[in-house]
Parts: C-alpha cells; structure tokens; sequence
C-alpha cells in the first residue's frame, strides 16, 4: 500500500510519507470542517433545505478535492466558498428578489464557462501573469485575512465604533477567547519542539479544554445522510438572457476566478512548490478541480466551490502532494455519516490554528522589495487590503491596477506584459459593474 500511495502521489520526490501527508488532511479538514455548519445556514436564509445544503456541501467538496488530489497531485482542499454563498442568500435572493433556482443557475453557467477556459489555458495564463512580488504579497495577504478570521471565529476581535476592536474580557462569547489563546499559547510550544502533527494535536487538545468552559458539546443528531432531492438539479433558465443575470453571473465569475488564483498562488508560495519561473505546478488541473466542484456544485444544489484558503493549515503541517488533499475528500464523504462528531469542534480550537498559519505565511514578506514603489505600493496593497475589504480578490483588484498605473508612470513598458494588461482591463471592468449595479 505505502507503495502504491509514493508512486501514485510521487511522495519520495517531494519529500514527504505517508503519515505526513494524512496528518496535513487532517488538520486542513479540521480548520475547514466548519463549512459543513455554516454554509446550510447561510444558503438556508435563501430559502434553500438546510438537510439539503449539508449533503450538497459534503460530496461537491468531496468530488472537487478528489480531481484536485488524483488529476493535479497538490495538497489543496475545495469547498463552497465564504463570500459566495452570502452573496447568492442576501444579495440575489433577499435583496435583487431573484430565486434560488436562479442563482444556482448563474453559479452552473459559471462552472461551465470555467471549465472552458481551463481547457484552453486561459485561466492558467491569469495565474502566470501576476508579477512575482505581487504573487508573494498575495500569500502575505492571506496569512493575514486568514488570521484575521480566526481572530474573529474565536471572539478575540469584534464590531465596535472604530469598525473592529480588541475583546479584552477574556471569558465573554462563553470563553471562546480565552480557550483560543490556550490553544494557540499549546500549539505554538508543540511548534516549538517541533511536533510532528503539532496543529492536529493543537486542535484535539482545545478542543478536550473546551469542555469544561461549555464550548465543546456533543452536536447530536443523526447518523443518516439528508436527501439531495430538494435542491438537485433545481435551475431556472428562463432569465439567462436578462441584464441581472448576467450581473449575478459576472459577480460569481470574478470573485471566485480571483479568489482561487490568490489561494494557490499563497499555498504553493508557503509551501516552497512554485516552479523555477514563478508559475504553480499543475495549475490548469489545479484549476480543473474548481471548475468542476462549481459545476457539480450547481447541480447538487450549493453556492460556487472554490479552493480553501484553509488549505494552508495542511500545508504548514507538511503536506505536499494529493493525498492530502485524498485524505480531506474522504473526511467529507465520511462526515455525512460522522456529522455529529465533527460538529462538536469548537470554533475557537480551529481560530488558534488559523491565527497560526498566518504567521507562518507571513513569512515571503521579507522577500518583497519595497523600495521599489512602483513594487512595494501594489505590494502592500495587496496585502493590507485582503483583510480590511475581506477578500481575496479585492486584494489582488488593487494591487494589479497600482501595478500597472505605477509602472506605465515610470514608463516601465517591460514589466507590464499583456496577460497582465488584460487583467488590468478586467478590474477595470468590474469596477465599472460594480458602479452600475449601485447606481
């Protein structure tokens, strides 16, 4: 078997076994678990069957992340993504009017159009062309939003008057504070000692302090995966032809095209996998997996899938080639049999990991040039705009537009290729929708 697993996933080549690449599954699958939980909530508000969602939501992350481990060998895991799914329940559904059925609709077309542009490497061409200090400003940024998510998951940052805030009252939000700074104070000294599978531990071991403070509670019950069929296949082309479709369409197209470039381009920069040139390994078949999640997706009845930022945890635990992302996809099919024991991890064990893996890719920051500004300005655009406007692509938006507009003042005519130009062109044109739409 274990030799079968090296020369299927190439573990000897990328120096890696067995147990490291199934303890980095593990621990992706343990920071991105809460999917499964918030993803039926937020699609439900839409007026979509919760039971539904969460089957839908397990094998379209299944499937994608089974494509991303046997057809592109790397360690990223896909599900729906955050962002998306509150955009289809609050912006197409309860604020545009639209249904459901129509945004799933939207979210198919967008698959299929993926697919496409996978096949002809166009998608592979967006990801080459981002200059290589905005590539490690990028794994930079999603250090930090990612961390700041887990600051926020665990109650360590909140709403306040000056938009967000240090909780200084350590046992409010039922002590989900407290038991995140445990927890990242345990896994930190298990770094420290450099323990093998050191965020699993860390995860297990919150969780287990978790119980006398009342975070961690049997989820309960049951053990038998919900049908499919409310939200299978349910599409509504009656409208495809309409300018609000085609907003909705567009919005879904760009924010996961882009999403998905910053998450692999910041999980193969953490993980040292980029080729000699700058470019991802196997991204067209990276770029395949999403593709295909989206679509499936679609027809399942759930929002776009993307790659998970997530991802990176396993990264930063050692995984490096498809069997980690093998080992997460059969945690997904198994959580549709297990839901209630995955369900009982807390917030705030998975929040101490997270804020962890943000520094740990943080690192590539001393590798940019800032005193350059026409590479330092996007540079740190891109990075200090991924947490404050919460998303990834915003961050990429802002640093190709001050990239180019920089280098064209210079006159730097060299820098600025013509897949970048193109990019440039399609920020442009989003900002322009994005205009329209509020207007």
């Amino acid at each position: 078997m274990g030799n079968f697993l090296n020369k299927t996933f190439k573990l000897s080549q990328r120096h890696t076994d067995v147990r490291t690449e199934i303890v980095a599954g593990v621990t992706t699958f343990l920071t991105m678990a809460y999917i499964l939980i918030v993803n039926p909530s937020i699609l439900s508000a839409g007026g979509m069957d919760t039971g539904a969602v969460f089957t839908a939501t397990a094998l379209s992350s299944a499937i994608a992340t089974l494509v991303m481990a046997f057809v592109a060998n790397l360690p990223f895991a896909l599900a729906p993504g955050m962002g998306l799914n509150a955009f289809l329940a609050y912006t197409v559904v309860l604020t545009m009017g639209k249904s459901w059925q129509l945004a799933l609709t939207a979210v198919f077309i967008e698959g299929v159009i993926f697919i496409l542009l996978t096949i002809f490497n166009i998608r592979e061409a967006i990801v080459n062309s981002i200059p290589a200090n905005l590539k490690k400003a990028i794994a930079v940024g999603i250090g930090l939003f990612i961390a700041f998510i887990g600051m926020q998951n665990a109650g360590l940052i909140i709403d306040s008057s000056t938009l967000v805030t240090m909780q200084t009252n350590l046992l409010a939000n039922n002590a989900s504070t407290l038991v995140c700074i445990i927890g990242i104070i345990l896994t930190g000294a298990l770094l420290a000692y450099k323990v093998r599978g050191a965020m699993l531990i860390g995860i297990v071991a919150t969780t287990i302090i978790g119980i006398p403070f009342g975070l961690t509670q049997w989820a309960g019950g049951s053990w038998t995966p919900p049908s499919l069929a409310p939200t299978f296949w349910q599409f509504d082309f009656s409208q495809v032809f309409t300018v609000d479709f085609l907003v909705i369409m567009f919005t879904f197209l760009f924010v996961d095209m882009f999403d998905t470039v910053g998450t692999l381009i910041g999980c193969a920069t953490k993980a040292k996998m980029m080729n000699a040139d700058g470019t991802v390994p196997n991204c067209k078949e990276a770029l395949f997996a999403d593709a295909i999640g989206t679509t499936v997706g679609a027809v399942l009845g759930t929002s776009t899938v993307t790659t998970f930022v997530e991802s990176s945890s396993g990264v930063a635990e050692g995984g490096r080639t498809g069997l980690t992302s093998l080992t997460v996809a059969v945690l997904f099919l198994l959580s549709l049999f297990l839901s209630p024991l995955f369900l009982s991890v807390p917030s705030a064990a998975t929040a101490a990991v997270l804020i962890i893996v943000g520094l740990m890719m943080f690192e590539p920051v001393k590798e940019i040039d800032f005193t350059d500004y026409t590479e330092g300005i996007p540079a740190f655009l891109t990075i200090a705009l991924m947490p404050m406007g919460y998303s990834i692509s915003t961050g990429i938006m802002w640093g190709v537009l001050s990239y180019v507009c920089l280098k064209a003042i210079k006159k730097e005519w060299k820098a600025i290729t013509a897949p970048t130009i193109v990019l440039f062109c399609l920020f442009l044109l989003k900002i322009i929708v994005d205009i329209a739409t509020a207007a």
